[in-house]
Order: C-alpha cells, then sequence, then structure tokens
C-alpha cells in the first residue's frame, strides 16, 4: 500500500551556519540556545509556509512557542527580540510571526514523490526530459518572502483572471500589495481610489498580509474590502471576520 503522506522538511546549505547572519547570532550570549530555538521554530512553520500558526485559527504566541519547544518562555522573548532585528523573523499586521528565509529552506514530498522525483532525475540524465528549470517565485526586494506552494497558486490564478479579463476586452488586473496577491483591474482601483482616498492603500495591503498569513481566497478583493472599510465605519478596532464574504471554497 502507498503511503501518501506529505512531508515536509528543511533544506540547509553546509555553509548554513556559517552565514553572517548565524555567526552574529550564535556569538551572542545564549546565541547557541537562540540558534536551537530558531532551527525549531523554521520547523514548526513548515506546514504553514513560514507562518507560525497553532492551528488553522491561532497564531503562535511567545507562551507556545515556548511550550512546543521546551525552552524558558523568557528566552523566547529575547530570541524573537533578535530575531527580528536580524531580520529572521517578522510580524505581519495581525501579530503572526513570519520566518523571513523559509522560501530558501522548505521543502514538501512525499514517498511517492520522492520516488516520482528519482524517476525524473533518472529520465533526465538520459537526456529523456528536458533540464528546464523554471523560477516560479521571484524574490521580492531582498528577501524571497512568498511561500512555493501559495506563490504557485498565486501565479495560476493570475494567469487566469487575467486571461478571462482579456477576452471580455477588459484591462488587465494589476496585482496589488506587500505580497502583489491583490488583483485589481484599473477601473476598480480608480473607484477605490475615489471612494476611500486616503485609506484605499491601506486597506489594499492589509488584505495582502491577511491573504497571507491566512491562505483565504476571495472572489473580488474589491467588495471585501469595501466590507471591511465599511466595518471600520461602524465601529473602532478590527472588523469580525468570523463570515467573509466571497471567500471561495
Amino acid at each position: 500500500m502507498s503511503d501518501n503522506r506529505r512531508y515536509f522538511y528543511l533544506k540547509l546549505k553546509e555553509s548554513f551556519y556559517n552565514s553572517e547572519t548565524m555567526v552574529v547570532l550564535e556569538s551572542m550570549q545564549d546565541g547557541l540556545i537562540y540558534s536551537n530555538l530558531l532551527m525549531k521554530m523554521y520547523l514548526m512553520s513548515l506546514k504553514n509556509n513560514g507562518i507560525l500558526m497553532l492551528n488553522d485559527h491561532i497564531p503562535h504566541s511567545p507562551q507556545t512557542i515556548a511550550t512546543f519547544t521546551r525552552h524558558q518562555i523568557g528566552t523566547v522573548e529575547r530570541a524573537l527580540k533578535v530575531f527580528i532585528e536580524l531580520g529572521l523573523v517578522e510580524i505581519l499586521t495581525y501579530g503572526t510571526y513570519y520566518m523571513t528565509d523559509i522560501q530558501m529552506l522548505i521543502g514538501l514530498s512525499s514517498t511517492e514523490g520522492e520516488r516520482k522525483k528519482r524517476e525524473r532525475m533518472r529520465l533526465q540524465e538520459q537526456n529523456l526530459l528536458p533540464q528546464t528549470v523554471v523560477d516560479i517565485c521571484p524574490p521580492i526586494g531582498k528577501v524571497d518572502k512568498c511561500p512555493p506552494i501559495l506563490e504557485l497558486e498565486k501565479e495560476l490564478e493570475l494567469k487566469t483572471e487575467i486571461e478571462r479579463e482579456l477576452e471580455t476586452g477588459q484591462t488587465a488586473p494589476a496585482p496589488l500589495g506587500r505580497y502583489k496577491n491583490i488583483l485589481l483591474s484599473q477601473t476598480e482601483l480608480a473607484d477605490l481610489k475615489a471612494e476611500l482616498p486616503t485609506k484605499w492603500q491601506h486597506y489594499i495591503d492589509r488584505l495582502s498580509e491577511y491573504m497571507a498569513s491566512t491562505g483565504k481566497k476571495y472572489q473580488s478583493h474589491l467588495a471585501t474590502i469595501r466590507r471591511w472599510a465599511a466595518a471600520d465605519g461602524k465601529q473602532s478596532g478590527m472588523p469580525d471576520y468570523s463570515y467573509e464574504e466571497g471567500e471561495s471554497l
């Protein structure tokens, strides 16, 4: 019987611990402890593409990180400050911790997948398959922050959306937001700027980070932003996300 379970793993270069960041980290007081904690946090974040989530809805806190890594809460809190200063960890809008270098370390496989991978490599060695390598996740700025699985889905969705709108004669949407995952046509963007002249960029970035940190998808990004803005206008604080309008299954 085949084993179709998914396995997540880290891909570390032999020079990983000789990198400038790791040398600086381990040279600090308690640096070796921080290094151990960092590795455990990488492993904890793998199944969520670098985002530290306790479950589908609750992000990890310093207390839960301490519990699962078997480190003292004080050690975790001090280490998190160091990780953020070194650019190893980033805090998203909703307080979620994100491992910024995860794109360079993450991998996904299974026993069946490994067998197919070995077979494909054998065929390539015999020149029966092209040796083409496709970069599906180009770097964003200095650090590549796009998890590979989510980025592939985003690329495919963007391509489909652009093709659909071009067929209907509409203007193709431009990817917006911090993680380039918000799709608005030029007409929609113009309407949004008219409706929210001082806050349109805020809501685009807010939705971009929320989608990146939760994996949620929406049929209409404009409609979702309008709903959030309307909710903010009625009450102080964050909107109620218990029901996500336009969310695709």
